[in-house]
């Protein structure tokens, strides 16, 4: 954030430029074990919404890139660091969850290689995306969430389009 404030005014005096910001796929949807680093993510898609409705007036592109797992260094010991075990109700979920974080670690399906190709191309393309899902695993996680909402709007629709004030001279004079 700091960053993209020190550029802004910048950006703001030419009426041009392009913010990306990486996310992840938890900054679509939160997975166990990782409720703060999701939570960091979630409010980064947020800020980078609001922003792009700020900026766009100034000619500022933004876009937010949301990768999937890349085969890069986060899941090895040197990089990843998680907290100390504290709730004994979760020990054995969490211990699988590490299991299996360790066990995708040199594995993950994206080329890190191509991602920095796209994001230059992308950077350098006249009309950039909003957001890049980048990675098929993240597609699928992407198109998951898109069903989960429908589904969630779908299953409450008449309740929560029924909480708005109700007006006492609403309806009158219909027939």
């Amino acid at each position: 954030m700091n960053v993209t404030r020190a550029v802004l005014p910048v950006m703001r005096k030419q009426r041009s430029g392009h913010i990306i910001s990486i996310s992840s796929g938890a900054g679509l949807a939160g997975f166990a074990f990782s409720s703060l680093y999701a939570a960091s993510k979630f409010g980064l898609e947020g800020w980078m919404d609001a922003l792009a409705k700020e900026l766009d007036r100034f000619g500022i592109k933004t876009t937010v890139v949301n990768p999937g797992f890349f085969r890069t260094e986060l899941l090895t010991e040197r990089s990843a660091f998680y907290a100390d075990a504290a709730i004994d109700d979760y020990a054995k979920a969490r211990a699988e969850q590490m299991t299996w974080w360790a066990a995708q670690n040199g594995r993950q399906r994206g080329d890190p290689a191509k991602l920095a190709t796209a994001l230059v191309a992308l950077a350098h393309g006249a009309t950039p995306p909003r957001r890049l899902i980048a990675g098929s695993d993240v597609i699928d996680l992407a198109e998951q969430k898109i069903d989960e909402l429908q589904q969630q709007i779908d299953a409450d629709r008449n309740l929560a389009a029924s909480l708005a004030f109700q007006d006492d001279n609403e309806g009158e004079g219909e027939t």
